[in-house]
């Protein structure tokens, strides 16, 4: 059974920094399709950033080149950093993971209880 456990999010000026953390359950990191979802309210879901157990990664078009997905499988960690931060990133934001890689985040298979991120 998986366990992911989001924290890291807060409120931030535009233009500025987070890194939300995820602490996985043993071998999930490297082992599972991991990423992040947001929530946004009134909008639809959308998959923000995506890692596979050989380390590649994907990215939505909007942040791309402002936030960077990795993991550490040492720690069983799964970071997401997110720079020069706008108002639209405001929402919750989900840790997930799943052993099938090819479906929207949003989908898979195990979750986080989410963090917040408010940026204004």
């Amino acid at each position: 059974h998986v366990q992911l456990v989001e924290s890291g999010g807060g409120s931030v000026q535009v233009g500025g920094s987070l890194r939300l953390s995820c602490v996985a359950s043993d071998d999930t990191i490297g082992r599972y399709c991991m990423g992040w979802f947001r929530q946004i309210p009134d909008k639809e879901r959308e998959g923000v950033a995506g890692i596979e157990s050989d380390g590649s990664t994907s990215y939505a078009d909007s942040v791309k080149g402002r936030f960077t997905i990795s993991y550490d499988r040492v720690k069983n960690m799964m970071y997401l950093q997110m720079n020069n931060l706008k108002p639209e990133d405001t929402g919750m934001y989900y840790c997930v993971a799943d052993s099938n890689c090819d479906m929207p985040k949003y989908e898979y298979g195990y979750r986080g209880q989410g963090t917040q991120v408010t940026v204004s």
